[in-house]
């Protein structure tokens, strides 16, 4: 009897400490992309529905690199999907760059000043559109059938244990693990560029106040763009670590997208490092949830430790003592 008893509580220390190490790794990724959003969110004030579609675009174009195109197949097949993921960077950085100089730039910034509302309700309509046309348009041109960018990685993992005696065994799927490490390393270098850089610096004085900016000399329009575009190309780069592990189709966004401002208003608005640190939380916290939710249900969990945070703390976790990063 006392055997059992130890067996059955050493099943559900197993259980947690798996779901824990999942939740840390995926909370990484998520960190990630929610450091995207955050750079338009915070710097632009500008609600963007299309975060989700950037991401999966981030996807689509890892894809077709390793699979379609073979151009990283020199890297073979553990590192390849890796670097194709990074690659998917700059390739959305233009395109964040160009679609912002050419759309989005005609309802933010300095264009919609004295404008009712400041421009959010052309915002919102135009971030939209922006949506369904990239949702759609990826129906067209990839089709409907889910990928996944195959690795040995993702069928392989490493074993910590037995812990607890001969009962308490941890896996760790090598995939999340080395998608964990790449968003983490991208993540620093992000957190580098705009604490220490002065352009990173002149992001954050537009964000703060575009008039003074202005002021200063500081191009505000121009900032405005490269906010848009680095946030793009950094989710990209999550998408395509995403993509290592999770199915995807043209839609896959919108599971992503609400994450994504959930992290961004839990890290703290205008604290990039905030972010990061919001989209672990919620990682960590959708993968425990499992222990006790069905699958379904883990948006819930999320929502629930969202709304906690958000009744003690309206700024967020760091939103008071990480203004900026």
């Amino acid at each position: 009897m006392k055997r059992a008893r130890v067996s059955d509580l050493a099943i559900i220390v197993e259980s947690f400490f798996q779901a824990a190490v999942a939740g840390i790794l995926v909370g990484c990724i998520y960190g990630l992309m929610c450091c995207g959003l955050s750079l338009i969110f915070g710097i632009m004030r500008v609600i963007n529905f299309a975060q989700g579609e950037f991401l999966m675009l981030g996807m689509y174009f890892a894809f077709y690199l390793v699979t379609g195109f073979g151009l990283v197949a020199f890297l073979g097949p553990i590192y390849g999907p890796f670097l194709a993921a990074l690659l998917a960077g700059p390739v959305l950085f233009v395109f964040g760059y160009l679609l912002h100089q050419y759309l989005v730039g005609r309802v933010t910034g300095v264009n919609v000043i004295g404008a009712e509302a400041e421009g959010h309700y052309a915002q919102l309509i135009l971030t939209l559109g922006l949506s369904l046309v990239l949702a759609n348009g990826g129906l067209i041109l990839f089709g409907s059938v889910p990928q996944v960018i195959r690795t040995p990685l993702s069928s392989t993992a490493w074993l910590i244990g037995p812990l607890l005696g001969d009962y308490v065994e941890i896996f760790i799927n090598q995939a999340r693990a080395y998608s964990a490490l790449v968003s983490i390393l991208v993540a620093v270098g992000l957190f580098q560029f705009m604490a220490r850089s002065s352009l990173g610096k002149s992001l954050l004085a537009a964000a703060d106040n575009p008039e003074a900016a202005s002021y200063m000399g500081i191009d505000v329009d121009r900032a405005h763009r490269l906010a848009f575009a680095i946030g793009t190309g950094i989710t990209a780069v999550a998408g395509g670590l995403v993509a290592t592990y999770y199915p995807f189709q043209p839609y896959v966004g919108i599971d992503f997208v609400i994450i994504m401002y959930a992290g961004v208003v839990l890290g703290g608005i205008g604290s990039v490092a905030g972010a990061f640190l919001g989209g672990f939380v919620i990682g960590v916290v959708q993968q425990v949830s499992t222990m006790v939710l069905p699958i379904q249900l883990q948006n819930t969990a999320i929502f629930v430790v969202f709304l906690i945070v958000v009744m003690f703390r309206p700024h967020g976790l760091f939103g008071r003592s990480a203004e900026r990063t």
